[in-house]
C-alpha cells in the first residue's frame, strides 16, 4: 500500500534527524528512512556537540530518534531503494513498499574512501581520524602523524599542529609541496617523511611501517579521505554534483531539482555534527515554507469550486 506524506527524508544522521524534528514540529506528516549506522559510528566519542560533548555517535542517534516520538513522524529502518518524480511530488520505494511525498529531502551522507594501506581501515575512527576539531583534544599530548600530500596534506598538518606539539607529515611518496609550504612546516617544527607506506599496526596506536623496512611509532594518524555519495538517488533524479561529487545546493538547501532538498555531509564542508544538524534545520524550514505557500494557493483555489470539489488542504 502506498502511503502519502508531506516530506520523505532519506537518512537519519544529524541532518536528517534535525530536519525530521523541524518538520514534525511544523505539523507535517513525515517519513524518515534510516539507512544504517552513522558515518562516525566507529568513533568512541563525538566532540564539539552542544550539550553532548563526548557522547558516543550511536548514543546521539538514539537520543535523536527518541526526540521524534511526539510528532507525526514514521521512522523505517530501511534505505530508499528507488525514487521517481510523479504528479505533485515524488514516489520513493523502500523495503516496506512505496511512499508518495510532496517534497523530498536527502540527508544520506557520504562514504569515506580510504587509501589502500594494510591495517588502515581497521583503525579508522579509533586511532586513525580525519577531523582535529573532533579528535584533536583527546590526542593533544600524543605523537601524531598526518597522511597526505600537496595542498591538502599541508593544510591538515598545520591544523593538527595547533592541537599537538609532536606532528609528522607523511606523504607516502613525493610530497608535491611548494617551497613556501615546506617552509611553513619548518617554521612550526613539522618533520616531513616521504617514504612509501607499507602498512599500519598497533593495538593502541598507529605504528607506520615503510617499504624500506623502517617504521615510525605514532599514537594516532589523521588524513583527509576522498568521498562518494552514499545514495545514487540524487543523481538519478537529476541533482547536480560539484567537482568533488557533492550535491550542489543553495543557501537554503535546495538542489537543482524542484521539490528536492539536501543537507549534511553530502553537500560538502564543513562536515561536523552540529553543522550537519544546522543544515538539516535550514533545509527543513525552506521545504516547509514552500508547502505553506502551496497550501495557501490551494486554499484560494477552493473558493472558486463547489464544496464537493474543494481540496483538503494539507492532505496529499
Amino acid at each position: 500500500m502506498t502511503q502519502h506524506y508531506d516530506a520523505v527524508i532519506v537518512g537519519a544522521g544529524p541532518a536528517g534527524l534535525t530536519a525530521a524534528l523541524t518538520l514534525g514540529g511544523a505539523q507535517r506528516r513525515v517519513l524518515l528512512l534510516d539507512g544504517g549506522p552513522p558515518r562516525n559510528a566507529r568513533a568512541t566519542a563525538a566532540h564539539n556537540v552542544f550539550t553532548r560533548d563526548g557522547c558516543a555517535p550511536t548514543d546521539l542517534k538514539t537520543l535523536g530518534l527518541r526526540d521524534l516520538a511526539p510528532y507525526d513522524i514514521t521512522v523505517l529502518h530501511t534505505p530508499a531503494r528507488e525514487a521517481s518524480a510523479v504528479d505533485n511530488g515524488f514516489a520513493v520505494r523502500h523495503d516496506g513498499g512505496w511512499a508518495r511525498t510532496r517534497r523530498l529531502l536527502f540527508a544520506s551522507g557520504v562514504r569515506d574512501r580510504l587509501p589502500h594501506i594494510a591495517g588502515l581501515r581497521e583503525r579508522w575512527g579509533v586511532t586513525v581520524h580525519h577531523c582535529p576539531y573532533c579528535d584533536g583534544w583527546p590526542n593533544r599530548h600524543a605523537r601524531l602523524g598526518v597522511l597526505g600530500r600537496h595542498q591538502e596534506g599541508h593544510h591538515l598538518a598545520l591544523n593538527v599542529r595547533a592541537w599537538a606539539g609532536d606532528v609528522t607529515l607523511l606523504t607516502d611518496g613525493p610530497d608535491e609541496l611548494t617551497d613556501e609550504q615546506r617552509l611553513d612546516l619548518r617554521r612550526i617544527g613539522i618533520p616531513l617523511h616521504t617514504g612509501a607506506v607499507a602498512r599500519i599496526s598497533g593495538r593502541d596506536g598507529a605504528t607506520v611501517h615503510f617499504r624500506d623496512g623502517s617504521r615510525l611509532e605514532l599514537d594516532a594518524l589523521f588524513l583527509n579521505p576522498t568521498q562518494v555519495q552514499n545514495s545514487t538517488l540524487p543523481v538519478a533524479l537529476g541533482c547536480t554534483l560539484d567537482d568533488k561529487s557533492r550535491v550542489t545546493v543553495n543557501e537554503n538547501g535546495m538542489t537543482s531539482v524542484r521539490g528536492i532538498w539536501a543537507a549534511g555531509d553530502m553537500t560538502g564542508a564543513p562536515q561536523y555534527v552540529t553543522s550537519a544538524a544546522a543544515s538539516g534545520m535550514t533545509a527543513a524550514v525552506s521545504l516547509n515554507t514552500t508547502l505553506i505557500h502551496e497550501d495557501v494557493r490551494a486554499q484560494g483555489a477552493a473558493f472558486h469550486k463547489s464544496p464537493d470539489e474543494a481540496p483538503q488542504v494539507g492532505v496529499t
